[in-house]
C-alpha cells in the first residue's frame, strides 16, 4: 500500500510513519512465526518421541515373548522390521502434517479470493440485447446495502438519441445512476429498461457492449497505446484506430511517446495503471477508445474534467460529431460542458429536483440557477450551492 502511494507518502513527509507502521506489522508477523515454531516444534517433538519408543516397547516385547519361548526368531525379526518402518513413516506424517498446517491458511485465503460469490448474474435464459433504444428508469432506489445514501425514487425516461446532462452535488447520485445502468449492481427497488427490456433480463456483456463509457479516475493497461485504444474495438483497422485518436487530440502526444525498451508511439507501453501518462493524456486515450467503440448509447462520467480549457475545446467540436444519432449521458460539475445538451437533470441528495434545458433551468431560478451563478462568477463550490 505504501509503495502504491510512495507519491502522498513524500508530500506528506511521513517517511518516519510508515517506517514505524512496516515495522509493527514485521514485528505482528515475526510473533505469529514465533508461537507457529513453538507449536510446530511440540507437536514434531512429541511425534518422534512417540516413534522412537514404539519400536523399543515393540522390539522389546517380542524379546521378552522370545524369552519365555512364546515368540520365535523371525517373530523378532518380523518385530524389527515393522518397528523400522513405523520410525519412517512417522517421520514422514509428522513432515507432511507440518506441511499442510503451514500452508492452510495460504490455501484459504486464496480459496476465498479465487471462488467469491457472484452476486451479479445472468438470468437463467437471458437473452441478448441486439439494438437499444429508450432508456428508462422506473421508481429506482439503491443504497448500496444501507440505510440511506445512493439514489430514491428515481423516475427518468431518456429517449433514443436525446443527449441528457446530469448535474449535482459531489454524493448526489449521479455516478451510481450510471452503475445501476450498466448493471455494475442491481436496484434494490424499481426496475432499468432500454427499449423497453429489463436490463436484468439480458446478458450483462451484450448490455454493456451498447454502452461506451468514459470516466473521470481512467485506468490503463500496461500495454502498448495501439492495445489501449483498440480495446474499444478489437477488430477495427489501423486507420480507423488512429482517426479515433485525432478525433480525441490524442494523435499528437502519443507519437512523442517513448517507454523503457526503446517502443515508440503507438507501439510504446503506457505503465501498470498508464503511470506514465497525465491524468490529461489518460482522459484522451479514454475517449479515443470509446470514440473507436462507436456504442449507440455513450455515457461521461466528467470526461473532460482534466483536460485544459484548449484541449477541451477541440475535443468538444469531436465529441458533438461523435454524439450525432447516439443516446448519451454527460455528467459534469463543469456546465458550460453541458449547458448545450437537449435536456438537462439535477440531483440533490439522490433525488431529481429539476429538469428541463438550459434555458428553462436557468429561468427557473433554482439550484442549477445557483450552481451557475457560482461557476460563471468565477467561483465554483458546488456544496455551498447545494445548500
Amino acid at each position: 500500500d505504501t509503495i502504491t502511494n510512495i507519491k502522498t507518502v513524500k508530500l506528506f513527509a511521513h517517511a518516519d510513519h510508515e517506517d514505524r507502521a512496516a515495522l509493527g506489522a514485521i514485528s505482528s508477523f515475526r510473533d505469529r512465526v514465533i508461537d507457529f515454531g513453538l507449536v510446530s516444534s511440540v507437536f514434531r517433538f512429541s511425534l518422534m518421541t512417540l516413534a522412537g519408543v514404539l519400536p523399543v516397547l515393540l522390539v522389546g516385547a517380542t524379546l521378552y515373548l522370545w524369552s519365555r519361548g512364546v515368540a520365535t526368531p523371525g517373530d523378532v525379526v518380523a518385530a524389527g522390521a515393522i518397528a523400522i518402518r513405523i520410525a519412517q513413516m512417522t517421520g514422514w506424517v509428522s513432515f507432511t502434517l507440518m506441511a499442510i498446517y503451514a500452508n492452510v491458511g495460504e490455501v484459504e485465503d486464496g480459496m476465498n479470493t479465487l471462488t467469491p460469490p457472484h452476486r451479479l448474474t445472468d438470468a437463467p435464459g437471458a437473452t441478448r440485447l441486439a439494438n437499444s433504444g429508450e432508456v428508462r428508469f422506473d421508481a429506482v432506489d439503491f443504497a448500496y446495502g444501507r440505510r440511506t445514501g445512493g439514489i430514491e425514487g428515481v423516475s427518468l425516461t431518456i429517449h433514443g438519441g436525446e443527449k441528457l446532462g446530469i448535474v449535482g452535488a459531489s454524493g448526489a447520485g449521479k455516478s451510481t445512476l450510471v452503475a445501476l445502468l450498466l448493471r455494475l449492481y442491481d436496484p434494490e427497488k424499481g426496475s432499468i429498461t432500454i427499449e423497453g427490456r429489463d436490463i436484468s433480463e439480458v446478458t450483462q456483456e451484450s448490455l454493456r457492449r451498447q454502452i461506451g463509457m468514459v470516466t473521470q479516475e481512467t485506468a490503463m493497461f500496461n500495454r502498448s497505446a495501439r492495445d489501449n485504444i483498440l480495446y474499444g474495438r478489437p477488430d477495427a483497422t489501423e486507420a480507423e484506430m488512429i482517426a479515433a485518436a485525432q478525433q480525441a487530440e490524442a494523435h499528437d502526444f502519443i507519437l512523442k511517446l517513448e517507454d523503457f525498451k526503446g517502443r515508440t508511439g503507438y507501439d510504446a507501453h503506457l505503465g501498470e495503471r498508464g503511470v506514465k501518462l497525465s491524468g490529461g493524456q489518460r482522459q484522451r486515450i479514454a475517449l479515443a477508445r470509446a470514440i473507436l467503440k462507436d456504442a449507440p448509447i455513450l455515457v461521461l462520467d466528467e470526461a473532460t474534467s482534466a483536460l485544459d480549457s484548449e484541449v477541451e475545446a477541440a475535443i468538444q467540436s469531436a465529441l458533438d460529431r461523435v454524439m450525432e444519432g447516439k443516446t448519451v449521458l454527460a455528467i459534469a460539475h463543469r456546465l458550460s460542458t453541458i449547458a448545450r445538451m437537449d435536456r438537462i437533470v439535477v440531483m440533490d441528495d439522490g433525488r431529481i429536483v429539476e429538469q428541463g434545458t438550459h434555458k428553462e433551468l436557468l429561468a427557473l431560478d433554482g439550484l442549477y440557477a445557483r450552481y451557475w451563478a457560482r461557476q460563471s462568477g468565477g467561483f465554483i463550490d458546488i456544496r455551498d450551492a447545494a445548500e
